[in-house]
């Protein structure tokens, strides 16, 4: 049977062109406007589903991965679910290293698209700057003693490569310049991706890089406990290039998840506490640009995830 174009071919095909929306309630008058890239659009509600797809086809392409083999990565959940969902279409085993500091909803996921977790235990089930670290090591072990392919995604650029599709439609999307552009910055693949489209098109466009403020140490602070998943690693992560942004800004975890539930109430943007940092970020650069500017970030993923903690307690 051939089949229409407007037909899939596979689920694969479904990842990207996200929609895009303009802030209408939470922006003060003589603000500049903000858009907003709704990236939990993509099949398992995250903008990883991008990187998880670069990073398997581009291993494909130089032979790296064949069939056959495992996939192994340490990830918060994000990362995972859209590795295990990519894997599950592929064919490929998968094998996820994660932790009890993450969303249930994650390891759920995971588990759903057939991937073996293994947990890597956080005392005061936060991130710490120890956390990481020994998830990546048990990755790495895991790695070796098998047929395997680690996508160790930290210090794998082929992210780059798949994050790279926000800033070519938001480049299509947006009507006139982009003045600013801010993300969360966790494995830095998606702020290097964009960056590097958006400077492409306009070397004047700002770049910031967020962080929360309790491990603020892109902005000059110290590692430290947070509770915002998927960013704020306790160090520079080796993707981040400092020529690609003008600054990085801590920002307070408590205004983020008060702005996540105000997203929700306000503007039917129903996301995690790294959307809401992205958007309390978005609203200082708008006020200090001012009216006629632009200002664009990124809904990271679906609120779906942290119904089981306290995100969105009433």
């Amino acid at each position: 049977m051939q089949l229409n174009q407007l037909i899939s071919q596979t689920t694969l095909q479904t990842i990207g062109n996200t929609p895009i929306v303009k802030l209408q309630k939470i922006v003060p008058e003589g603000s500049a406007d903000i858009l907003v890239k709704l990236e939990y659009f993509n099949p398992t509600g995250s903008y990883k589903d991008r990187m998880a797809l670069s990073m398997i086809e581009e291993a494909e392409k130089r032979g790296d991965l064949q069939p056959g083999m495992t996939v192994v990565e340490y990830t918060g959940g994000s990362t995972g679910s859209s590795l295990a969902f990519v894997c599950a279409v592929k064919g490929y085993p998968f094998k996820a290293v994660t932790s009890n500091a993450f969303a249930a909803e994650k390891i759920q996921t995971m588990k759903a698209f057939g991937a073996e977790v293994i947990l890597v235990t956080s005392e005061s089930g936060k991130t710490t700057p120890d956390l990481i670290p020994r998830m990546m090591e048990r990755a790495r072990s895991l790695a070796e003693s098998e047929d395997a392919y680690f996508t160790n995604q930290l210090h794998n650029p082929d992210i780059i490569v798949g994050h790279r599709g926000i800033g070519r439609e938001l480049l299509q999307q947006v009507d006139g310049s982009i003045d600013a552009f801010c993300g969360g910055v966790g494995t830095a693949g998606m702020l290097m991706g964009v960056a590097l489209e958006l400077r492409d098109a306009n070397p004047k466009v700002k770049i910031v890089a967020l962080e929360p403020a309790t491990t603020a140490t892109l902005s000059g602070g110290s590692a430290g406990t947070h509770d915002v998943e998927g960013i704020g690693i306790g160090y520079a992560p080796p993707l981040l290039d400092a020529e690609l942004y003008d600054e990085a800004r801590g920002i307070d975890e408590g205004e983020a998840r008060r702005m996540t539930r105000l997203l929700a109430t306000e503007e039917g943007i129903f996301s995690g506490t790294s959307t809401g940092l992205n958007v309390v970020a978005a609203l200082q650069l708008a006020a200090e640009l001012g009216e006629g500017k632009t200002v664009v970030t990124v809904a990271v993923d679906t609120g779906l995830k942290y119904l089981a903690s306290d995100l969105y307690a009433v």
